[in-house]
């Protein structure tokens, strides 16, 4: 079954890539009036996040937020979908990655790299940044159910070079390539929601909170004597996108615990809350809002 949804999904997924963007976003208009006003996808968590985040806002205000942001998710899907075929020269000139000799003179002078980032704007093209660093980047991705899926996955987002690791098996590539003495760029989006009973660091997040945050980019970073540069995307218009690398410190040892966590959120805050229909709304990301476990061991700042 898993072999013949691939021989049945594969010549849409090949054909559907090749299109031209003009008309890619001519079906990413008739996606949007699908998803949002016929199939109404996850509509109803989108507007408990705005009013979450947005309060002082009006409801007009949301609802403008609100269809702004399922338009730019028609595009994402339609974006995601071309990027299995998109040429380097034509990526390049949408996905423009203004500062990558910041990422290369870290690495240049011996120093790890972690990338961090927010599901905002398309992290989906980021996968260019390999021709244009000095050492292979690498990133994680969860493992796909279907092994025909993932092994097309994983041949077109790694057909410009790079690394990618299932993310259970991140630590044990970081240990071998410590042992190594090998250098590595690290790139992870961590915005999204925690498991409850694992989380160690609860704190507010877009005004809203406190609920779960992830720590680990601070804790790899701080284990591994890595720079920490923060991934600032801007959608400049409709597909092209502009990436800046902004360097939060190269000297982690130095930061109390979750500091580095909190000065990666503040920037991911102010980004979504200066262009808030870039985010990914449709996420559950406050599901756990106030319900800390009242057992465990668990740090929290309001």
């Amino acid at each position: 079954m898993q072999r013949l949804g691939y021989i049945l999904l594969y010549p849409l997924i090949f054909l559907f890539s090749r299109l031209p963007f003009w008309i890619l976003y001519r079906i990413s208009d008739f996606l949007y009036i699908i998803i949002y006003y016929i199939a109404g996808y996850r509509k109803k968590v989108v507007r408990q996040n705005l009013k979450l985040v947005f309060p002082q806002k009006s409801s007009k205000e949301r609802l403008i937020i609100e269809k702004q942001f399922y338009r730019h998710f028609a595009d994402l899907l339609v974006e995601t979908v071309k990027a299995f075929h998109i040429g380097l020269s034509q990526l390049q000139k949408r996905y423009v990655i203004n500062n990558v000799k910041l990422i290369n003179d870290i690495s240049a002078s011996g120093q790890n790299v972690i990338i961090v980032g927010g599901h905002y704007g398309n992290w989906e093209w980021i996968f260019s940044l390999a021709t244009s660093t000095v050492i292979p980047p690498m990133a994680t991705y969860l493992k796909i159910n279907n092994p025909y899926f993932e092994k097309f996955m994983l041949k077109n987002r790694l057909r410009f070079g790079g690394e990618l690791i299932e993310t259970k098996k991140l630590k044990e590539t970081l240990k071998q390539y410590h042992s190594q003495n090998k250098l590595f760029i690290l790139g992870l989006l961590a915005d999204q929601s925690p498991q409850r009973h694992r989380a160690k660091y609860w704190r507010s997040f877009l005004d809203a909170g406190p609920v779960p945050v992830f720590t680990g980019p601070e804790k790899l970073t701080k284990q591994y004597n890595a720079a920490y540069v923060f991934m600032n995307i801007k959608k400049v218009k409709r597909g092209y996108y502009t990436i800046d690398f902004e360097l939060i410190t190269k000297n982690p040892e130095k930061f109390n615990n979750y500091e580095l966590t909190d000065i990666y959120l503040e920037k991911l805050e102010k980004q979504i809350k200066d262009l808030p229909q870039y985010y990914l709304w449709t996420h559950n990301r406050f599901k756990h809002l106030g319900k800390i476990p009242k057992k465990s061991k668990v740090t929290i700042k309001k």
